[in-house]
């Protein structure tokens, strides 16, 4: 499934518009494959979001009232190589963007599963990079109106979107750029780390073996943390034994705003639901809440000192 913010954004500029802590091996060291570097930039990769149609503008509307920003205009289109019919709408704020899909058919595998849509200089050489780099191409490459598209798997079940424009788009910067938040076993980790950054030329940020288990609803015990930057952005990723308390496990992204209790307090008044309450770990104050719709993410701030 293309990002179909790049859709609309053509459409639009033509109308005008409790166990013990798990062990692990070292940080693994990236493969020496020679591969182009890829990304364009995090401003351009969203994060894909399913809803029910009766529940999308409610849900559109909540995340505008949430973190600001705007709504592309609202279309229906064909956005898998397979026919298929879905309402689709960007919603672009200053701390990420997503692609918002409400199917009105039935929705053809494994369209709905991919976390995110990733924006690449070249298709063909990003599918080629990701195959050298251990992923599984399980949507191979397929036209859209204005480019090319395709949906990857990495170590851990890690699916995203890879896809590329005829005419390269121009996008603002991000005010803070998101981070895409992974939950693997630990068996999956040190491949999904090693083969992710050689893919995305990123490095890694950070490897913490004894997280803080509280970041994932156990405060009694720690797990493994890796951080990861890269052209794409940010990524997380969690090492866990899969004993996770709802809804940890569930939240694709985490957003960082400026003001964590401000930011919760507009997301109440839109009717969003504050799952985990603020806690503090990592230099960062956090909490978990549920958008109308059922989209869950993580929201945090710098910790107040």
């Amino acid at each position: 499934m293309k990002t179909i913010r790049s859709v609309l954004l053509a459409a639009m500029i033509a109308g005008g518009l409790a166990v013990a802590p798990i062990a692990f091996a070292k940080t693994p060291v990236a493969k020496t494959i020679a591969t182009p570097a890829v990304a364009v930039g995090p401003q351009y990769d969203t994060t894909h979001v399913c809803v029910s149609p009766d529940d999308f503008d409610r849900f559109t509307d909540s995340f505008v009232a949430t973190f600001g920003g705007k709504k592309s205009k609202q279309g229906v289109f064909q956005v898998t190589p397979t026919p298929s019919q879905t309402m689709s709408q960007v919603v672009l704020t200053p701390v990420g963007t997503i692609s918002v899909f409400g199917f009105k058919t039935p929705i053809p595998y494994p369209f709905c599963a991919e976390r995110t849509g990733y924006f690449v200089t070249d298709m063909g050489v990003a599918v080629k990079s990701a195959r050298a780099h251990g992923a599984d191409v399980i949507v191979d490459t397929f036209p859209d109106p204005i480019g090319r598209d395709a949906i990857v798997r990495w170590p851990g079940g890690v699916n995203m979107q890879l896809y590329w424009h005829t005419e390269v788009p121009h996008y603002d910067a991000l005010e803070t750029v998101p981070e895409n938040r992974v939950y693997v076993s630990p068996e999956s980790a040190d491949k999904l780390v090693r083969d992710f950054v050689a893919f995305s030329h990123g490095k890694v940020v950070s490897d913490v073996r004894n997280a803080p288990g509280i970041e994932i609803g156990r405060p009694n015990d720690t797990y493994r943390r890796v951080r990861i930057e890269s052209g794409f952005g940010k990524m997380t990723v969690l090492a866990t034994d899969g004993h996770l308390p709802y809804p940890f496990g569930r939240e694709m992204t985490g957003y960082e705003v400026s003001d964590l209790a401000a930011t919760l307090k507009k997301a109440q008044a839109a009717g969003v639901t504050v799952l985990v309450p603020t806690f503090t770990s990592d230099g960062r104050d956090a909490a978990l809440v549920q958008f109308l719709g059922g989209y869950v993410a993580e929201i945090h701030a710098g910790a107040a000192r």
